[in-house]
């Protein structure tokens, strides 16, 4: 099987197959699904979407990938980021919950598919790191503040009020008198059990316990009729295969929801399998693990559940647990089967505030402290750009904060590009060899030579600020600047403005009568330039054009002699 421009390989995460492994992976399997069955089943909370369609997303999603993705580690379902996008942008176009509400869900995935098939065709894979790890954790933490905010009601028995975290939670203080004792007490109870069984041992399934817990007690208490809401019917069976319907459909809506999904996708997914790929020296190959998570979104598109994403959090479970290829998911995938088949009544027992709980939990789980308070001592510009971003998602949403992400991201990159570090070469110490010192009056690679160094590629918004810094070097040097050496070999590209920028500059040097060379290891740079005339500028004049600063300096001073 082949995509146009994409070479793919069946069962590239499961071969070579090595037989000793599979019963360590199918072990790991059966953990993932203890740990993932109660944490996909609360993201229906934030996806707003029947709670069997989060078992849905560990099923035929799972499976598709495990055939055709690349990545041996990534595990794909249910994802919290993604489920908030969703929410946020389809809650207006139709009720919560309701078929038609599930039916923008299930197209959006087939949309998000396609457009996945046409990153990885175009080979687009690349698009990921745009953006940054700066606003990737923001974004996450915004999204984790977004989510636990939105569940505080629920752990008090309350109507989720206010469009913001601040709004929500502000909502809840206002309404503290109505809260309901015994969901609090039900709330605290599933909390402690899950972070006292975690801090006694990680890998026991806390949430799983949790839910079995609840169920019963559920049962032997009857709690629905003590005035606590239960989850209620959860349909049994495979899921239905079947196109959404789709008769007039809020396209522009739809587009850009499943836009912003791709964005989140191709950032986490590639991250994440990337990290473990680099981690057991591993080949990685995020074009193919698109046209996966293509197929995996296809699947779930056409068997009535939401977007999928490649998980961190159930990508480090599994690794964990010792889980080393895709028969884990597959093994995982085999025990959600059987859930749906035979132990979904028991399900309809389960008390709503323990998915709340969880899904508290979940979003708690999502708020990087810990990278924000590395970015803060680190790098304070990129901590600021995480900020805006976690702030715009809490408060806005999380499209807005998506897009934001990306633009500060690029803006970010493009501020590092506008002003890159510049030097001046000069002789060391021991007067035998060559450094670079920051830009200054005075400092002369040799009597009358300056050796400018750029350390960026020269493009538009850059021109300008080289030109205006060459000039005013040579301009505020205490004697005269008989010759310059540029040193472009930080320089593997230079566009159309910047390539005129440069001719300017020339021509401005030479009227002052100061010689120039170029110093590049790039022969395809140096036929660039050629081909916009910068050796012809000056016809009394040839360009020196050298392979490294000695030799630049040593050729112009052979030419001044």
């Amino acid at each position: 099987m082949g995509v146009p421009g994409v070479r793919l390989h069946w069962l590239s995460g499961i071969r070579p197959l090595t037989t000793g492994r599979i019963q360590g992976d199918v072990l790991a399997g059966l953990t993932l699904a203890a740990l993932a069955i109660p944490e996909v089943m609360g993201y229906t909370r934030i996806s707003q979407t029947p709670v069997v369609t989060g078992l849905y997303t560990l099923l035929l999603p799972a499976i598709a990938f495990a055939l055709l993705g690349a990545s041996r580690h990534l595990v794909v379902a249910a994802d919290s980021a993604t489920a908030a996008i969703l929410a946020a942008n389809l809650a207006t176009e139709a009720t919560p919950g309701s078929s038609d509400y599930l039916s923008l869900t299930m197209v959006v995935a087939l949309l998000v598919g396609g457009l996945l098939i046409v990153a990885a065709v175009a080979r687009l894979g690349f698009l990921a790191d745009f953006l940054s790890r700066s606003a990737l954790i923001g974004l996450l933490s915004g999204i984790g503040i977004q989510v636990a905010a939105g569940e505080v009601s629920g752990l008090l028995g309350l109507e989720r009020q206010g469009a913001g975290a601040l709004q929500q939670i502000a909502s809840v203080v206002a309404r503290l008198h109505q809260a309901h004792g015994l969901h609090l007490l039900g709330a605290a109870v599933v909390l402690g059990l899950i972070l006292g069984l975690q801090r006694w041992n990680p890998r026991t399934p806390a949430a799983l316990i949790a839910v079995g817990g609840s169920i019963l007690a559920s049962w032997l208490f009857h709690v629905q009729a003590l005035g606590v809401p239960v989850v209620g019917a959860v349909p049994g069976g495979l899921p239905p295969l079947a196109l959404p319907a789709a008769e007039t459909l809020p396209w522009d809506r739809l587009l850009l929801t499943a836009a912003s999904c791709c964005v989140v996708i191709l950032a986490q997914s590639a991250a994440t399998s990337r990290a473990y790929a680099q981690r057991y020296e591993e080949r990685c190959d995020e074009n193919v693990d698109l046209i996966g998570l293509a197929a995996a979104n296809l699947a779930a598109g056409l068997s009535g559940t939401f977007v999928v994403n490649g998980s961190p959090t159930k990508t480090e479970m599994v690794d964990e647990a010792g889980g080393r290829s895709q028969i884990t998911h597959l093994s995982a995938a085999a025990v959600v089967l059987v859930v749906l088949l035979f132990l979904t009544e028991p399900l309809a027992l389960m008390p709503v505030v323990v998915l709340s709980t969880i899904v508290f939990l979940i979003g708690l789980r999502l708020i990087d402290l810990a990278g924000l308070r590395e970015l803060w001592h680190l790098q304070r510009n990129e901590f600021l750009i995480a900020m805006a971003t976690l702030i715009t998602v809490a408060q806005i949403g999380v499209m807005q904060g998506t897009m934001l992400a990306v633009v500060l991201s690029l803006i970010e990159q493009v501020r590092h590009t506008y002003r890159p570090h510049t030097r001046l070469w000069c002789p060391d110490e021991s007067g035998h060899g060559w450094q670079t010192v920051a830009v200054g009056p005075g400092i002369f690679a040799a009597p009358g030579i300056v050796a400018y160094r750029f350390e960026a590629n020269l493009f538009y918004a850059n021109a300008h600020r080289f030109t205006e810094e060459v000039l005013r070097i040579v301009s505020d040097q205490p004697s005269p600047v008989e010759a310059l050496v540029i040193d472009a070999s930080g320089i593997d590209d230079i566009d159309y403005s910047a390539a005129k920028a440069l001719l300017q500059l020339r021509r401005q040097l030479h009227a002052r009568g100061i010689r120039t060379a170029l110093v590049s290891t790039s022969t395809a740079l140096v036929q660039e330039l050629q081909r916009f005339g910068l050796e012809t500028v000056c016809s009394d004049d040839t360009l020196v054009i050298a392979t490294s600063v000695k030799k630049a300096i040593h050729a112009l001073t052979d030419h001044g002699d």
